[in-house]
């Protein structure tokens, strides 16, 4: 798509060359003179704010609700900008400066160390400044925070897609390796955790952190190169952290600015996955908790820009931009959920009467271990299996079993199995394994804990005899010897 067209009285244009920042242009003319061109009307947008590049040192501020105008002007000329979280941080060629959205007049500068900033990223609390030198975190009242830095680090190619940010976390996908993601505190711009990065085993394309919830629950999305979006916890407590695959053939992906939903476009559909936690918790309520939109009106190659309150701004393949809203439910249980409000929760998804917003209810109440709310949302859904198995834990005597069993609901045998050891309820270990038919680790529990060898036996020469077949298992047999079932 022509932007613009400008026909210059100075013949033939030879060459042209851009300036590092691509803001610039020179061209060599045929009549011997070198023409110079500056990029304008670039604009940004953020709920009512519409800003735009007027000039190469002005900026043009128009509030859409009371159709108020305001003109920022600037020493040198703009090189980037961002608009968002309520926060406009813009970058000379020498200066930083950060404007409030409440207030134009006084803007937060401070001088910047380089003057080519190639990427500005915003999150609620800090925003993140890429250049030549390095990464550098600042808080919106100008304050330096950290500069994150990794081996072979090359910030002249990282873009939006390769790194992301969030209140506490930031996420930059390696160059020199596609497989790895390197994640920092944001604070202190230490590596978090053990130190060890993100790895996957085919190569990462885009990357994008969550933005609200705990730190301990701060989740990443990346699409890797065969277009498949994966979803894992940022967190690793020493174990290996599971990287699951929620969606195929995606394009383009972004994250709520106020509530962990994701939306991608995935092949020919627009996708939002209202709570992707979900596929932690039960993942067969996935599929009830999306959203799903038919997007061959976006044309080839879209791309999402924003996903700002219920809105997600599409650029389309032409360069125009789509407006697209979602429900404004999801979002408002998102808040209930985190401030503990089930009731107001379960008041909200009866006034809607949506299965998908009930199917989101169930996860989140699983996952936050509310049996009472998890078991009417599973209700609603038709889910009986389920409500019948959480009425059964509800049932159990010892908070720790009732803990395990919710554990086991979500998949999580290892872990359900160790918070039973440790609370010394061995039997119930045990009995675990056989209900899952581990008999081999069933058998090790109980040898190891010198109990119940017995149980397992009858279990085990029960299940066979219901299947018409003879022990074979030489651990089985020895210990078939010495003890009478």
């Amino acid at each position: 798509w022509s932007y613009a067209l400008e026909k210059p009285n100075t013949g033939s244009i030879f060459a042209i060359s851009w300036s590092i920042d691509g803001t610039q242009l020179a061209g060599a003319c045929a009549n011997g003179q070198v023409i110079f061109a500056h990029v304008v009307e670039q604009h940004w947008e953020w709920k009512n704010f519409q800003i735009t590049l007027i000039k190469r040192r002005t900026m043009k501020v128009h509030n859409v609700i009371n159709d108020a105008v305001d003109l920022l002007e600037f020493r040198d000329r703009v090189i980037k900008a961002s608009l968002n979280f309520g926060y406009l941080v813009v970058s000379t060629s020498l200066q930083c400066y950060v404007f409030s959205t409440k207030n134009w007049n006084t803007p937060v500068i401070f001088d910047l160390k380089e003057g080519t900033v190639s990427l500005i990223l915003q999150a609620e609390r800090h925003f993140l400044l890429v250049d030549g030198g390095g990464l550098y975190l600042y808080s919106y009242e100008g304050r330096f925070i950290s500069s994150p830095k990794y081996p072979g680090m090359r910030t002249d190619i990282l873009n939006a897609q390769t790194v992301s940010l969030s209140n506490d976390t930031l996420a930059v996908k390696d160059k020199a390796d596609e497989k790895v993601i390197y994640i920092f505190e944001a604070l202190s711009g230490k590596p978090l955790g053990d130190g060890k990065p993100l790895t996957h085993k085919t190569e990462i394309v885009e990357i994008a952190l969550d933005q609200k919830g705990l730190t301990s629950e701060r989740k990443i999305a990346f699409i890797d190169k065969n277009r498949d979006l994966f979803i894992t916890s940022v967190k690793r407590f020493g174990k290996e952290q599971k990287i699951v695959k929620i969606g195929t053939m995606v394009q383009s992906l972004a994250w709520n600015d106020s509530s962990n939903i994701l939306c991608g476009i995935q092949d020919s559909k627009f996708t939002v996955w209202y709570y992707p936690t979900t596929v932690y918790v039960d993942k067969d309520l996935l599929p009830k908790t999306l959203y799903e939109k038919d997007a061959s009106e976006f044309s080839k190659n879209p791309q999402i820009v924003s996903f700002v309150g219920n809105q997600v701004t599409i650029r389309r393949a032409d360069g125009s931009l789509v407006h697209l809203h979602i429900s404004p439910y999801p979002a408002i249980l998102h808040d209930h959920v985190g401030a503990s409000r089930w009731e107001d929760g379960l008041r909200l998804c009866r006034f809607v009467k949506d299965q998908t917003l009930w199917a989101c209810l169930a996860a989140m109440a699983v996952a936050n271990n509310d049996m009472t709310t998890a078991e009417i949302a599973y209700a609603a859904i038709g889910e009986i299996d389920k409500v019948q198995y959480i009425n059964s834990i509800k049932d159990l005597p010892s908070k720790e079993s009732r803990l395990a069993h919710m554990l086991l609901f979500s998949g999580n045998t290892q872990e359900a199995e160790t918070l039973l050891l440790q609370s010394g309820l061995v039997y119930q270990a045990i009995q675990v394994n056989i209900n899952l038919f581990n008999w081999e680790r069933a058998l090790d529990l109980a040898v190891k804990h010198r109990t119940h060898v017995d149980t397992v036996l009858a279990y085990r020469q029960k299940f066979l005899e219901d299947f018409g077949k003879k022990e074979t298992n030489q651990r089985f047999l020895q210990y078939a010897e010495g003890v009478s079932v």
